[in-house]
């Protein structure tokens, strides 16, 4: 009896050892399927958290063992991948527009945005009217509005409406007057439309700052709540990070002291627009780094979009065959900022749409790159390449930075714009992919939804959300799963030099992931856009639950 008693004594020292040596940490997640997006595409059932970090990711045993946490989420063999990012998007754009814009996304007719407008108008009595999203290839009749229907509405308060690309604005004849606009105004890099030489309203790329910058700035307490409501929607969808394409410095700092203050947790990448103050305050110090902030990129426009015929052809338009688009800055402008950001170890990022413009980009890349390296420069969009062009992505190792939802908003239009030939080098994501291996994805939200589980499925199947094409657009250029996920991951992390931080389920990274009811990597593709978003994640910190 003595020798049993003894036996247990020292079986209930040896637990009571065990659980003294268990390791604390923050969380633990069990009985989950993890895709871990390590370099071996691994997967695994559970890991642990202390301080915001993965501290041990393996099997449920492994980390049940050796682990004591304060809380344990155990995910009933649901779905976990790293925190999805946005490779290029306009997170303060995005908030802004929420706060002060009238939605005009997915409006059928001048009509419907007229009503809109009304009664937009009817509850805010702005001093200006200000919306955003119409696209006249998704109406009736195709071709650009004009003021008469606004000046119906609104003789006498400004209404600015920027198109869905962000590369045309419709306005009306007192916002004309308020920018001493004539037929005879004329600004590079953009174009006031025309009609028996008097102007329609509807104003191209450099064109639309004439009346853009008669805007007020929103307040401070506007902008703040813009942020957090582009967070609280991204969180919503699975983002953990995102790329803001282009910011003031104002607007850089405010979001680094909301992340200081923890009033914010979304990781940004911000990348600045080239302005003398941006500069003046980031580049004699070099990158600006923080755990949720990075700063080290200049965004550049070399052209407008397709749809509102600005972007650079290097052959007109087959529907507007006097029209070649054009370019948006003088060459010595490409030139300075490439130099001033090679001379400081900082990243350059320019939106090309056109087969012009990016040729134009891709050869002044070159005369400063010279060869392969791991500058990581960008080109945004990339969206029609003349065949002869693809290679000198490899030769100068620039970037191609997409959006796959682009590929499904404009297949029902773009043919039209480019034809049957130069089509084939659009939307092209599997060849520019195999150039240099690699290939981050976004969303350019607002442009288009901020669901990245839409880039998912536009990157993969090739299909908008009514399910056309039945055989998908272009389907030869559409990713595997594994290859999109890696780009709404490890891929975005990785063009933002952060995939040692992020973008991967691995220790010593930020703890930021996303649990999905639906395992999208083996899923019928028809699933893929209903999928749910039961946790968003970041630094260990649950920040969206559903």
């Amino acid at each position: 009896m003595k020798t049993i008693k003894l036996i247990v004594a020292i079986g209930i020292l040896f637990i009571f050892q065990g659980c003294t040596s268990m390791e604390k940490v923050d969380l633990v997640v069990i009985n989950a399927k993890v895709y871990t997006v390590n370099s071996s595409f691994e997967t695994a059932e559970s890991f642990a958290i202390k301080d915001g970090i993965f501290v041990e990711v393996g099997s449920k045993e492994a980390i049940i063992s050796k682990y004591k946490a304060k809380k344990v989420l155990d995910l009933n063999n649901q779905f976990v991948y790293p925190g999805f990012i946005d490779a290029h998007a306009h997170f303060k754009g995005y908030g802004n527009g929420v706060q002060t814009e009238a939605a005009l996304y997915e409006t059928t007719s001048e009509a419907s945005i007229l009503s809109i407008l009304k009664d937009f108008q009817e509850q805010r009595k702005n001093d200006w009217i200000l919306g955003r999203g119409w696209d006249q290839n998704d109406w009736e009749v195709k071709a650009f509005p004009t003021k008469a229907g606004l000046d119906r509405l609104f003789p006498d308060t400004p209404v600015y409406l920027t198109r869905i690309d962000g590369h045309a604005a419709w306005v009306n004849s007192i916002a004309l007057e308020l920018a001493n606009i004539s037929s005879n105004t004329k600004i590079a890099g953009g174009e006031i439309v025309l009609e028996n030489g008097e102007p329609t309203g509807v104003l191209i790329d450099n064109a639309m700052s004439l009346v853009r910058n008669l805007i007020p700035e929103p307040s401070l307490e506007t902008s703040i709540r813009a942020i957090h409501a582009a967070e609280k929607n991204c969180f919503a969808v699975g983002l953990t990070g995102v790329t803001d394409a282009g910011l003031d410095l104002s607007e850089i700092l405010l979001i680094d002291s909301l992340q200081k203050s923890n009033e914010i947790k979304m990781r940004v990448n911000a990348m600045m627009s080239p302005t003398q103050e941006n500069f003046e305050h980031f580049i004699p110090n070099g990158p600006y780094v923080t755990d949720r902030l990075s700063v080290r990129s200049i965004k550049m426009y070399a052209d407008g979009a397709l749809g509102s015929r600005g972007a650079c052809m290097l052959q007109p338009y087959s529907d507007d065959p006097n029209n070649y688009g054009l370019i948006v800055e003088d060459l010595a402008f490409y030139h300075a900022i490439c130099k001033l950001a090679l001379e400081n170890n900082f990243q350059v990022a320019t939106h090309a749409i056109g087969d012009s413009a990016n040729r134009l980009m891709l050869n002044i890349y070159g005369e400063y790159l010279k060869q392969e390296n791991d500058l990581r420069w960008r080109i945004e969009h990339a969206q029609i390449i003349a065949p002869e062009d693809f290679d000198l992505f490899k030769k100068y190792s620039v970037v191609p930075s997409v959006q796959p939802t682009h590929a499904t908003s404009d297949m029902y239009w773009a043919e039209d714009r480019v034809g049957s030939d130069r089509i084939k080098g659009a939307y092209a994501y599997k060849d520019l992919l195999d150039q240099n291996a690699w290939i981050p994805l976004g969303t350019d939200f607002p442009i288009e939804k901020i669901d990245p589980l839409l880039t998912f499925y536009a990157g993969v199947v090739r299909k908008d959300l009514n399910a056309f094409p039945e055989n998908g657009f272009q389907k030869e250029n559409a990713l595997s799963r594994e290859e999109t996920l890696k780009g709404m991951t490890i891929w975005a992390a990785q063009v933002a030099f952060e995939e040692k931080e992020k973008g991967s389920i691995e220790v010593g990274k930020f703890a930021d992931f996303v649990v999905l009811n639906t395992d999208i990597m083996t899923c019928d593709e028809n699933k893929i856009p209903s999928t749910s978003i039961l946790y968003t994640v970041v630094g260990g910190e649950i920040v969206f639950e559903k």
